[in-house]
Parts: structure tokens; sequence; C-alpha cells
């Protein structure tokens, strides 16, 4: 299938247009439809998306900006892509939003979107380049001028998205990765491997097993799930190692259980050690991850969002999508790398996960003021913000009262300099209560660390009433988790795995941009309706 840009977006004279009536023409620019076949759907770059299909002269693909535009109005409106197929077929509004009026017939099938995904996610895979994530980057520095947002003022939050996975036991988990490979073994006419274990694919064998017997024999159960899948593991070595069943069962025997030096294989225990947070969590589902934050469980995913606010709203103009062990520091440091320097300085608001004077500083290079509007951890003496650090943080120049330290030592382990100054200037120093130095008979001295230092400056910036603006500017990107979850349900996603839980996590991301683009709209229309006041 060779790549052709979509150039049939001119009416004809067999348009179906032309048989609407005044009034359903007027009440079809009245809709979604309109703002967003002249505003978003000329934006998408169908170029982005050409290294996807054939240089050699074939069968041209399908338009590019109507497979992106249909995705976007497929989340929407909280449809499948059946749902979808059949509202381009018969709704006008579909059609008119996507420019395919004038199609004899409407360009897309009900396997469009599934195989464009696959191309998206094999090229993602192969290269490392998600074109959806920068589809979804354009668009919304599109739509961001359109509500004329300067830049200048963003703020940032994570979210958790769960993987749509069903938490499973021990037992549980073992005998599903025994039996998905059985059942490999039995589909792909292996059966001479199985050896005894082809109950396994029996359905009734499940409920039997887990549920059907006494809670007293676990311990026996469990021995006989772990004994079939070694035998398994030898019966099956070479012939099945490309497949991924074969592959989550060697995996999951490594994560969770120990080989004894009699060759016995057994549970891991407390006592062997913690088992990291990568482990497996469910077969369906092997990119997922465990995480606890903030007192809740999650297994899946974690993402994090950059809004661009202004007087005139907010838009998502980047994001991020992760395994639930990146961390919000990891996703500040990579989000600041990509943002480019500006001669005029841009406000980035956080919370305290975001903290820290690495990020600050990285922050600051590129011009990026970068406000935390809360701190994690303990805080920090008020009197440590006036004692002056060298730029490595080394090395303190001068005390809260302009006293030059005898000796400086920094411990490289800890972070922290041991200050010591003549015991003369702390004895009737005016902050020697809030100093709390130690006093020897010559000496006192103070141990502090440059982040302590630029920790009690953030505290001091966050009770001054600029801080308190911008803490209130910040609460607003809370709001975007709780959307996306109630109206884009992505913790119900009908896919598994980090790349395909990205991709509709981008094209939810695109559909809630366009829903604040035209809600901004509306409000202009609506003001356009009030009569100037002489």
């Amino acid at each position: 299938m060779s790549f052709a840009k979509n150039e049939c977006q001119q009416l004809t004279l067999e348009d179906s247009m032309f048989s609407l009536t005044a009034r359903e023409r007027r009440m079809l620019e009245k809709s979604w439809a309109k703002p967003f076949a002249e505003k978003i759907f000329p934006l998408i770059n169908e170029e982005n998306f050409s290294i996807l299909y054939s240089d050699k002269a074939s069968r041209p693909n399908t338009p590019v900006n109507v497979i992106i535009g249909g995705m976007i109005l497929e989340e929407l409106m909280g449809m499948t892509d059946e749902e979808f197929m059949d509202s381009l077929l018969f709704d006008i509004r579909f059609q008119y939003a996507l420019h395919t009026t004038s199609f004899k017939e409407q360009p897309v099938s009900d396997r469009t979107f599934s195989r464009f995904r696959r191309r998206c996610l094999t090229y993602e895979a192969e290269t490392g380049i998600d074109l959806i994530h920068d589809t979804v980057k354009e668009l919304s520095g599109e739509m961001a001028a359109l509500m004329k947002l300067n830049g200048r003022m963003k703020r940032m939050d994570s979210l958790m998205v769960a993987s749509n996975i069903r938490k499973l036991g021990r037992m549980e988990l073992l005998y599903t990765c025994v039996a998905d490979l059985v059942s490999f073994l039995h589909r792909t006419g292996m059966d001479d491997l199985l050896g005894g274990m082809e109950h396994y694919y029996d359905p009734n064998d499940y409920n039997q097993v887990i549920y059907h017997s006494k809670s007293e024999d676990a311990s026996d159960r469990i021995k006989q799930i772990l004994a079939d899948a070694d035998k398994l593991l030898t019966e099956c070595e070479g012939a099945c190692d490309e497949s991924s069943a074969y592959q989550l069962l060697v995996r999951v025997l490594k994560e969770q259980t120990i080989v004894e030096e009699s060759g016995t294989r057994r549970l891991k225990t407390k006592e062997d050690g913690a088992m990291g947070s990568q482990i497996l969590q469910n077969p369906s589902d092997p990119d997922a991850t465990y995480r606890e934050k903030a007192g809740k469980k999650n297994r899946g995913y974690t993402a994090n969002v950059v809004e661009t606010v202004g007087d005139n709203g907010s838009i998502v103009t980047d994001y991020q999508y992760e395994k639930n062990t990146h961390s919000d520091s990891q996703f500040l440091k990579e989000t600041v790398e990509s943002m480019e320097k500006t001669e005029e300085p841009t406000v980035l608001i956080t919370d305290g996960a975001y903290s820290g004077s690495d990020n600050t500083d990285a922050a600051a290079e590129k011009n990026i003021d970068l406000v935390t509007t809360d701190l994690t951890g303990r805080e920090a003496k008020d009197i440590a913000a006036d004692f002056e650090f060298t730029e490595d943080g080394k090395k303190v120049m001068h005390c809260p009262a302009g006293n030059t330290p005898k000796s400086c030592n920094y411990n490289s382990q800890t972070g922290q300099c041991r200050i010591s100054f003549p015991r003369n200037k702390c004895e009737n120093c005016p902050h020697r209560d809030q100093c709390s130095p130690k006093m020897f008979n010559r000496t006192s001295v103070i141990f502090l660390s440059r982040k302590s230092s630029d920790r009690a400056k953030t505290q001091r910036k966050m009770k001054t009433e600029k801080y308190k603006e911008l803490s209130r500017i910040r609460n607003g990107v809370e709001t975007i988790p709780s959307i996306l979850r109630r109206k884009y349900q992505i913790d119900r996603m009908p896919v598994r795995g980090l790349l395909p839980t990205k991709l509709r996590f981008g094209i939810k991301l695109a559909a809630l941009n366009f829903k604040k683009l035209f809600v901004y709209l509306n409000s202009l229309d609506q003001c356009a309706l009030i009569p100037k006041i002489s």
C-alpha cells in the first residue's frame, strides 16, 4: 500500500451537503462538526505517517487525516470502532467534520483503525519513534495558538493509569502461565510434549484447581504446578524459545521461585529478599508494573501531562507515558530536556514531588522558573536560606550574619558541609538560637547542605502572595486525571501493553483538547451576541 495525501476535500455536484435544508445546515454549523472541520482537520499532518507505507506504486492508503480525525472523534464520543463506522455512514456531522461528504462511499472500513494502529505500534517498537505523540503534540500547539495561549505559563501533574487486568494471587499467576503454554502447545500440534498435562487446557480445570479445592491443599497444589512447570521447561527448551507463553513462564518462575541445592523448586519467601515492582502482574499484560502511591495500589502505568495556561483557558501541550515505576522527578527532567530555551522566562508550576535543586538548576538553564507549590519531606530551618554557598554547593561563603567560615569541609556521602566559625563570632550573634551551632572551646560548628538551604529559600517563596496565586493556578491541572478517568475511561482501555495503551492515551488527550477548544470558540460566539455599551 503506497502513501498518498488526501486531495479529495472539495465539494462536488453530488455532495450530500446540497441536499440539506436551510434549517439542517444551520444546525450542522452550530454543532461540534464545524470547528472540527475548519480548525482541526486541516492541521493534521499526513506526511508524518508516510513512513508507514510503501514508496512503490500500489493501491493508495486510506487518507491519514481521516483516520486520525476519526480516532479523535471516536474518543470524544466514547465510541468503539464499529459504533464510529455506523455514525460515519449515517451521520452527516461526522462526514462534514472529516471532509468526506463528497465521497461516494466512505473511505473507512471496520478494520481501518485497528490496522493503522498496528502499523504505528510496529514502527514504534522497531524505531522508538511515537508518531501519534508527535501528531498530538503538533495539534495541541496549534490549538493553544488558536486560543491565544503564549506558552509562558505551564503546569504539570502525573497520574496513574491502571491496566485492564485482574489481580492474581501467586498460585493463580503460576497456574495461568503454565496453562497458557500448554494451550499454545495444543494449538500448534505439539501435544507430544504435554506428557499428561492435557487437563490444563480444559476450561473447567482452572476453577477446579483455584476455587474448588480445600485451602489446606494449597501447598500441595502449588508443588504440583511447579513440578509441571519444570517438566514443561525441560520439554520445550529449544522448541518454543520464541513463544511468548514460554518466555512468560520462564520469567514468572525466575521472579517467584527458587531452586534449592537438592533441585526442588519452591516459592520465594521474605527471607529470600523482596520481589521488585517490575515482576509480572498478569500474563495478559507483561508490561504492567506495580506501584503504591498515596496509599493507593496500582498495576499498570503512569502518565505525565504538561498543560499550557492562559486567560482564555488551557490546553495539554505535551505528555509522557511510561511504566508506573517512572518517578515524577524523571518526568520533569525529560520534559525540561525536550523544551527549547526561550528569551522570555517560562513558569512551570508543579507539586512537591517534582522538587529538588538538580531539577531547579536544569530548569534554570532553559530559562524556566520551576515553581513547586508543595514540598515533600521534613521542613528545613528558615535560617538556612541565608547561608551563601558556592555554585557547586561544596563551600559556604558567608553565614546569615555575614561572617566568613574559619573552615568548611564537604562530605560527598551526605552532601553536607561541616562549617566552622570562631567561637566569639557565634556567642553574641543574633541568629545563634536559629542556627543552633555546636559550641566548642575555640570554635562553633554547623552542619548544613546546599539542598537544605535551597529548600529553605523555596519555603520562604511559598509564603509570598505570588506563590499563593501560582498555587491556585496549578490546582486546575488536578482536573485532568479526573476527566480522563470519568469521561475517557483511561483505566478501562480495551487494549493492554505499554505501547497500545500509550497510543490510546494520546488520542484521548487530543479529544480532550478539542473539547477545550470547542468551549472556548463557543464562548467567543456568546460574547459576540452581547451588545457593546457605549
